[in-house]
Formats: structure tokens, sequence, C-alpha cells
């Protein structure tokens, strides 16, 4: 005190005061009063501010509530089935489980598991869109707010909200919906799923969704496997720093940072990609995921080098079979589908709209249902018979054809190839294991094997006439038949078939009829049981486009089919001899499963007995003789490998169509070409006759799949004759005694099925009678040495430069005579005029008519020369016109064989006989 006295310092002075005034009594109690208000002014206003707070509070959660009132509490298997309910692309497989390719789909997605992500990516993405991913419980509080200010504010800048959480429940089960109600639901939805699933299942799962703009061939992708597939052309596993960290940023704005048009093509401008690659990188250096040094190295990459060109898709490289694949499968899910849906076959199959209903359906879910279609199809054999068809010479030349345009309905003219179809069947399971659908689909998608109906020819007569006839006890091998005109009632016209060339063999047997492909037996056997319905064989064997007409034509008999066949129904109706009587329907879908593993269908074999093992054999050993020595006779030079093989040529009316089908104890094969549009193929094409070249591209397509797997399609067994099978004398199983038997001069015996023996006959006219006397127009020419094809009565066609003309037909009811070029109709004479006709370059024939229409005799042939100079692409002076020759010349070095008598006038063209129905 003395020092501050002494001093007199004014501050001192200050102090002093007021202490001695905080001293006082009375200071001290004005002081007490005032601080207890302020301390209870203040507590009110924290009361307040709390009850206030409280209140804002409740008010927000009940209008929280409110919003979220009509979302259902999900369980954990609820939520887990809606988040992975997200589409994915189906895959097919051939068959042994070899990968086919993606079934087409408008998005093409593809899941992975999480062990399989690299932490680049993984980390990419967090530190992109959602940094506190490890922090948070589904929601960031602040986040929220920000966003909802910036929204309210109409601000410049927006940050946006959501977690990776919420964009998952916003993109699988909520909608895009800008309101409080969908982000009320959001919150709560995601709050609720980061309880039930743990942080990798739905980082999984977002990777898995997320759309990722378009891949190099422009298709959309979406998931991160189908991202680094279709960007980078990699696995997602594989990918580097630079390649996640544009992969990581692709989300935010698939469309507009993906580097390909949706062409397929590189976009000229790639900045705003790059950028957005430049930022997640960045981002992942802030968040120390990358070093300084990675952060630096990864911008320098250069990425657009890492940018794939298109890929070849499985539509191009096999179109034919993705349709066929994708056909088959989402005919299989529609009936699962409606089966599942409690709707019996019965039902399904007689009411068309719910076929529409259920296709529609599986349409769209076997494209992006994640399904496994497994195929029987052999990638091997596939792939070598593709590059055979593609190599084979000898189709024929281009066609041209007028057609009408669908969309402007003028005509135009189109360049029409020759087309091919083929397919092989494994005879004991009915897969097929290859096939082709045609030459190029660019040209046509038609598919030629499994779609195309056509007249299938003469391969029609082991299927409907000798293996019926067979098994009804009818005919055996060594039946006897008379190979002489015939003339049959067909309603108020008349049937007359012909062989090739019109010429006839007499009597002859079943067995070398089928080999060397007569028409005539073969309309002779079919009228034997027409009765017994034999048509209902082929019902068992598979033909699925029958017509009611096809129960009474006869023409059927050689083929003539109201709407034709396809080439697999025909091949697969040949297993059935292979498979000992047994029809197995072929198949190409093996199973089929779904995006669980679960199996949703499996194929199961349903045999149906067609034939007895004796029919089948019988009709088999008949048929070997076709390659051995008929008309396939020269596909067995052209084979690389042998078996034991047993088939049948086919040609339809016109020779518009060229067949050819064979069976060893493995396999079954069968081949068809055309044209489109039906029209005649050329007779001789390059040395081969159209007949040879359907059996050149039937043999070079077989060694194609014997080099590809040799196992599938060759075996040194041969066909085992079963029990019941005796050798009888050809009489014998025709019902001639021996001793009228002598002057037919037929062979001795032959095999026949023990259980069934012709009726004896004695009687002259009951032996010509069984031999087809019924049907001919010269019953008695079987005995005179004679065929009765009238040839003592042809004329005589000699050429004189540029003119025709031919002797006197000796039948007194001559009515004209008809001329025909290269096989079809070029002009009519009338009796009473002059023999001669003015010619153009071509083959020519004279066919002498009746007042009756009915055709009388056929003149020699002659080929006139249009430039007496002739260029390479005229007939050499040898070559026959297709109706005279029977037997046809391979090209040098190889052996001849007989030519398919081909079915141009299988129905004669009198007016007053059946008309065929025409092939389709």
């Amino acid at each position: 005190m003395e020092y501050l006295e002494k001093k007199r310092n004014p501050f001192m002075d200050f102090v002093r005061k007021a202490l001695s005034f905080f001293e006082q009594e009375r200071t001290k109690r004005t002081f007490n009063i005032t601080y207890g208000v302020i301390w209870n002014l203040l507590l009110i206003f924290i009361i307040v501010a709390v009850l206030g707070a409280s209140f804002a509070g409740g008010v927000g959660a009940g209008y929280f509530a409110s919003l979220v009132k009509d979302e259902k509490v999900r369980s954990k298997e609820e939520l887990q089935k809606d988040i992975y309910n997200y589409n994915e692309t189906s895959e097919m497989y051939f068959a042994d489980n070899v990968y086919m390719g993606k079934m087409r789909s408008d998005l093409e997605r593809e899941t992975i598991t999480m062990d399989q992500i690299p932490a680049y990516l993984s980390n990419a993405l967090i530190a992109t869109e959602d940094e506190y991913f490890y922090k948070h419980d589904g929601v960031v509080p602040k986040a929220i707010f920000r966003a909802i200010f910036q929204d309210m504010t109409n601000s410049a800048v927006q940050s946006g909200g959501s977690t990776l959480t919420q964009q998952i429940i916003k993109n699988q089960i909520l909608t895009n919906e800008v309101s409080f109600d969908r982000k009320a639901k959001e919150i709560l939805l995601a709050l609720r799923l980061e309880k039930f699933f743990d942080k990798k299942e739905i980082l999984t799962a977002y990777l898995n969704l997320s759309t990722f703009g378009r891949n190099s061939n422009g298709r959309n992708i979406a998931g991160v496997q189908s991202a680094a597939k279709g960007i980078f052309g990699k696995d997602v596993k594989s990918l580097n720093l630079p390649q996640a960290a544009f992969i990581a940023g692709l989300p935010q704005s698939p469309f507009g940072y993906t580097p390909y048009t949706q062409d397929g093509t590189l976009k000229h401008n790639l900045e705003p990609g790059l950028n957005r690659m430049k930022t997640v990188l960045s981002r992942m250096h802030r968040e120390e995921f990358i070093n300084k040094k990675e952060y630096e190295d990864a911008l320098k990459y250069d990425i657009k080098k890492d940018f794939i060109k298109p890929q070849p898709e499985l539509l191009e490289k096999y179109p034919w079979l993705t349709y066929e694949v994708e056909k088959r499968s989402i005919k299989i899910l529609a009936e699962y589908l409606a089966k599942k849906d409690g709707i019996s076959d019965k039902d399904y199959q007689k009411d068309e709209k719910i076929q529409e209903k259920y296709h529609t359906l599986a349409d769209r879910n076997i494209r992006q249902g994640g399904y496994r279609i497994d195929t029987t199809i052999n990638k091997k054999i596939l792939d070598k018979m593709e590059a055979a068809k593609s190599k084979y010479p000898y189709y024929g030349p281009d066609k041209l054809q007028t057609v009408t345009d669908p969309e402007t309905k003028k005509k135009k003219t189109v360049v029409e190839p020759v087309q091919a179809g083929a397919v092989l069947i494994e005879n004991t399971s009915g897969k097929i294991l290859s096939f082709i659908g045609g030459r190029d689909y660019k040209i046509e998608q038609t598919n030629h094997a499994t779609s195309t109906l056509r007249s299938n020819g003469s391969t029609m007569k082991p299927l409907l006439v000798y293996g019926p006839g067979i098994e009804l006890g009818a005919l055996s091998p060594g039946s006897l038949v008379a190979d002489m005109p015939i003339s049959v009632p067909a309603g108020s016209k008349r049937y007359e078939p012909q062989n090739y060339g019109e010429s006839f063999h007499g009597i002859t047997t079943a067995r070398k009829a089928l080999a060397n492909s007569y028409n005539v037996p073969a309309v002779k056997f079919y009228l034997d049981i027409k009765s017994q319905n034999p048509v209902s064989y082929l019902e068992k064997m598979g033909f699925s486009s029958l017509a009611k007409e096809d129960y009474s034509t006869t023409s059927i008999a050689l083929g003539g089919l109201t709407n034709g066949v396809s080439v697999e129904e025909d091949v697969n109706a040949y297993t059935t001899f292979a498979n000992g009587g047994q029809f197995i329907d072929a198949y190409m879908i093996e199973k089929i499963t779904d995006e669980t593993g679960k199996t949703i269908y499996q194929h199961k074999n349903k045999p149906v007995k067609v034939f007895s093992p004796q029919t089948a054999y019988l009709t088999l050993d008949m048929m070997r003789d076709v390659v051995r020595s008929g008309t396939a006779a020269s596909v067995r030079n052209r084979l690389q490998f042998s078996s034991d093989w047993a088939g049948k040529t086919g040609t339809s009316q016109y020779y518009r169509d060229a067949w050819f089908v064979a069976s060893n104890p493995k396999v079954t094969f069968g081949t068809w070409m055309g044209y489109d549009t039906p029209k005649p193929l050329v007779q001789r094409y390059q040395g081969l006759t159209y007949s040879q070249r359907n059996l050149y591209l039937w043999a070079d397509l077989m060694n194609a799949a014997y080099k590809a797997d040799s196992a599938k399609v060759a075996t040194s067994k041969r066909f085992e004759m079963p029990g019941g099978i005796v050798s009888r004398s050809s009489c014998e199983v025709t019902g001639i005694p021996a001793g009228m038997c002598k002057g037919l001069n037929v062979p001795g015996s032959d095999l026949a099925n023990i259980n069934y023996s012709a009726s004896k006959v004695t009687d002259r006219n009951d032996i010509i009678a069984r031999l087809g006397s019924r049907y001919m127009k010269d019953p008695g020419a079987l005995f005179s040495g004679r065929d009765g094809s009238d040839k003592d009565k042809a004329v005589n066609l000699t050429l004189n430069g540029m003119t025709l003309s031919w002797s006197k037909s000796s039948n007194p009811e001559i009515a004209g005579y008809r001329v025909y070029r290269n096989g079809s109709l070029a002009g009519t004479v009338s009796a009473g005029s002059s023999r001669t006709y003015s010619v153009t370059g071509g083959t020519y024939t004279v066919k002498a008519v009746d007042k009756s229409g009915n055709v009388l005799s056929t003149s020699n042939s002659v080929t006139a020369q249009s430039d007496p100079k002739r260029t390479k692409q005229q007939p050499a002076k040898n070559q026959s016109s297709p109706e005279q020759k029977s037997e046809e010349t391979k090209p040098s070095g190889q052996d001849s064989s007989k030519q398919e008598p081909a079915k141009e006038d299988t129905s004669k063209e009198t007016g007053t006989t059946e008309k065929k129905p025409v092939a389709n």
C-alpha cells in the first residue's frame, strides 16, 4: 500500500476505488440480484431453445414418418431379392462346356464377385463417388443437408448427397424422381440395407448393376466386368490403375464419358472421359489410395492406345446358329413359364393368345435373365464344316429372279445363288451335332437346314414306301415288280409317273428299284399299301408340315408334298432306321439353367416305335446298295474314310431340289441343294451333274466332320442284323410258284422277314396283277419281251442346220407333237402340219401325243449350237439330254455312277393327269 501511495498511480487509484465499491454490503447485494436475473434468463433461453428444437425435431420426424408411411418394412431376403434383381446377359455354350458367346440383348452385363475386383477399382470408385463409404451407415447427414440447401437455393454448385448405398436403392428399388417423398424412402431403405449387408456386398452390387456406357461394338454395357472387356478387352481383375480410374469415372455420365459411339467407333472428342479419369486419379491421391509417383505415372499414361477396336460378335461368326438357339430357347422357356403359372400343356398348345403372351415374356427373359444355355453343337465339327462349305466350288451358277420389294412394292431383279442346307445328327441320342444353314448369311438369312420346306424327292421312298411296305408285309427286298408305264386314276385326271429319261426296265426287284431310284415301282408299291394310311408313319417320324391333301395324293410316294419338309426333319426321319426302328426326335438345346444355377430344362428323349428291328435293317440293307452301286455310288470315292453307309438320293420335279441322306451306325447326315425361289438346277456344271454336285458337297462336309472329331462320326462297326431275318427267293416273297418264275429272269434270293410270306398265286392273270398290271398301260408287254414303253413307235429326230425334223408316229391316234428344249416345253406341232421346228441352241426331244393327251413316244435327242464356233459354256457334242441319259459321266479320274432319276415327269403335262404339288 505504501508503495502505491508513494507512486500515486492513477490506474491504481481506480483499482482501489473499485475494490472499495465491491466490498460494500449494498454493492454485494445488488450484484447477487443481477447475476440471478441474468442466469435465470439464460436458463429460460436454453430451455426454450431445447423445447423448440425438440418441437422442430418432432415435427421433422413426424413429417419424415408421413413420407415413408406407405413404404413397407422389407426383410433381408426381400432386400436381397430387390438389390440383386438386375438383368444379366444370358450365355450360350457349345457341347462339352465350350463357351459360345452372349445372347443378343439391348444391355450387355456380366456379373462378378468381390474377390475379382482389383483394389485400384474399388478405391477409385470410393474416392470419387463416396469418400465416407467405410464410415457412414448408409447416409451422410451433412451431405444430405448440403444437397437440400443447394437444391432449395438453386445453387450453381450441386455436390449431390447420395452415398453408394443410396444410389443402389434409387436404381434398384425406387426411381429417379426428384421429391422429398422419394428421398425419405431412399434414406430409410439405405439405413436398412446397411444393417443387413456388409460393405463388400454393397460395393459388389453397385459395381455389377451400374451402367458404363458402350463397348467397342456400340452395345450398351452394365457392370464393371462388361466394361473392362468391352473397353479394354480384358477381365476386370487385370485392369491397371489408369484403366480402373477411367472405368470408375464412367457412372456419373456413362454416355458422356464413354469412348465409343453407338456405331462402335471411337469418338472424335475423347477429352470428357479423359478429364474425368484425371479427376478420379486426383481424388485417389487426395484420399491417399495412391502415392504421388503412382498418381503422376498414371497421368502420363496413354490410355487411348488401350481402347479396343470392334470385336467379332457371335451373330457375325455363327448367325444361323445364334438365331436357332435363341428360337428354340425361347420356345422352351415360354412353355416353362406357362407351366409355372399353372397352365396345362393342352391349354397352352391350343390357345395362340397364351402362346403369344408367354413367347413375349420368354423372349425378354431369355436375353437378360442370366440364363446359361447348353447346346448339342460340336464347335470343332461346325467350324470345319463351315470352312468346307465356303471352299466348295461346285454349287452351280447364280440365276436372276424378279421379286417385289417389300417397301416400295416395285419389281426388281436380284441374283439368287444355289443355296445349301445340311444337318448332322447323332443316331442314338438325337443330338444335332452340326448343321449348315446356308452359304452366305448376308445374302440370304433363311435357315435352309431347319426352316426351308421343300419336296424331298426320292428320299421319301424309304420313309413312306419301302419301310412301311416291309413293315406291313406288302413287300420284301426281293419282291418282284414291273417297271413299266402305268396310269393311275386321280379323281377326274390320270397320274402317270415316269422314270428318269422315260426309260423302263421291265420286271425288277424292290432292292434294284430303290438302288437305281426307279419311280414306277415305288408308286406301285405305295398303291399296294395306300389304304393302310402309310402317311401315319411320317407323322411318327416327326414330319410336322403334312397337309390334308398329302394323305390322298399318290405323288407323295415320290416326294410330292404339298408344303414340303425341312432338311432337319428329313434327316431325322432316317435316324429311325439306324436306331432299329425307333424314332428319336432331334434336338439342339441340351440344358437351360437360371442365374442361380438351378436347371429349369433338361432334354429327355422320348423314343417312338415306328418299325420293327427287322424292317429297319432290311430297309438299311437295301439303301446300302444305293451307296455301293446305285445313284450315290460316286460318293464312295470322295469320302476320306470308310464306314457302313446306307442312304438315298433325291431329286424333286423339274430338278428343283437335290438331296442325299445317309446313315452309318453312329450318325445320319443329309444335304440339300436348290435355289430359294424354286427353279431347275443346271444339268451339268464344271463337269458334274446336279446330283453329283450335291453328293460331293455331302462328302466334303462329312470329311470335314471326320477331320474335326473322327470319334463322333466314324466307326468300324456295321449295322447288326437282328433275328427273324431269313433268305427267300424273289418268286417266293412275291407269291409266284417257282415253276412259273423261270421265264421272268429274276435273281434267286434275298433277305426277308421270317414272319411274312406272300400268298401264292398260280393264275397267269393273278401273277400279272401281283406285278402291277392293275395300273399298267400295256399289261400284255409283261411276258412279250417288251417293256411297254412304245419304243417300237418312237419317232426319229434329226437336225439340219437350225431346223428340227422328225418321222411320223405309227400310232393312228396321234394328235400332234411336243417339242422340248433342255427338258422344258418349247412348242407344239399338230399332226397335220409339217413335222419341222426352228430352233436356237440347246438339247431337243420330241414327244408324240394322242388325242387324249397321253404321251405315246419320245424321240432321240439332238443338240443344236447357237454359235457354230461354240464357246466353253455350250454343251459338248456328245452331251445327252437329261431325259435320255441314266448314266452320268464323272470327271476324269473318277468312276461313273448312275444318275439320280429326275422327277420332272412324275406328273405328266397332259392336262388330263393329276398335277403334282409344287415344292416350296
